[in-house]
């Protein structure tokens, strides 16, 4: 069984955040698909299911779980169909939940993801834990379905955050009764010059100390920073140690743009 790893968001090897891809003709068991990414130790690995030429269904498994979307696992997923398995320059990936996903491969290597817009919703009433579990003052705390996203007064406190970590992981036990998905961390604020937006995110309770880059919490954060800066257009610096960025355009109410490019880091045979 093939499997690649990939860089995404990234032109550079090492850089942006890298996922595992495997292309299976009918899903494997659900456990064996839990084995390899626990094996793989990476934030995400990628099982993608043909359909036909340009259609496939995709899941995403963290070490420790299923989770219900990954924007950069879906950018290194395409970035392999386009090049070993595909003459289709634009892709569908239907998703769970989520309906569908339209990607397409520009000439220089960029790939473009049209994504749903998951909103996030400023709350006053929010766990003590974010207080508790990180270090530097914020202006306003938001939700989505997928995490607490955390608005900071400055770009230099998001790149100074050390969060605790054991503390932030006990969010996976809140509101268990609203939502089965464990919350996550974004910590974002308004970018200076070259990036309109920055941010860094952390899911400890499902096995990712900080996401190297995380697509899907854009489909929250650039319709968050696109009203406030009256934007259509951004882009987003993922600032983890590997970094990352995110060319992000609001195309409707329902419905963003979010491109960026990958590089190839491994083929490899597994023994299963």
């Amino acid at each position: 069984m093939k499997m690649y790893q990939v860089d995404a968001f990234t032109q550079e090897l090492f850089k942006g955040n890298p996922a595992a891809v495997i292309v299976v003709d009918d899903w494997l068991d659900q456990q064996l698909m839990q084995n390899i990414a626990m094996e793989n130790n990476l934030s995400e690995t990628a099982f993608v299911k043909t359909i036909d030429e340009s259609n496939y269904e995709i899941r995403w498994f963290s070490p420790l779980e299923e989770v219900a979307f990954c924007g950069h696992a879906t950018l290194a997923s395409a970035f392999v169909l386009f090049k070993d398995f595909t003459q289709a320059t634009t892709i569908q990936f239907h998703v769970r939940d989520l309906g569908i996903f339209i990607v397409s491969q520009d000439a220089d290597g960029k790939i473009k993801m049209n994504f749903p817009i998951r909103r996030a919703e400023q709350v006053s009433d929010y766990p003590s834990e974010l207080r508790e579990g990180l270090s530097k003052p914020f202006k306003a705390v938001y939700r989505n379905p997928q995490a607490y996203i955390i608005e900071y007064e400055t770009v230099q406190d998001v790149l100074d955050e050390q969060p605790n970590l054991e503390v932030l992981k006990r969010l996976g036990r809140v509101r268990t009764a609203i939502t089965a998905s464990q919350p996550d961390v974004a910590i974002t604020a308004r970018g200076e010059g070259k990036f309109d937006c920055v941010s860094r995110y952390f899911a400890p309770a499902i096995g990712i100390d900080e996401d190297p880059v995380t697509g899907s919490i854009h489909t929250a954060i650039v319709p968050l920073w696109a009203e406030k800066l009256n934007q259509t257009r951004l882009v987003a610096f993922q600032a983890s140690a590997r970094g990352g960025i995110l060319d992000c355009v609001i195309e409707s109410d329902e419905r963003i743009e979010i491109s960026g490019y990958a590089k190839l880091y491994m083929q490899a045979e597994l023994a299963i």
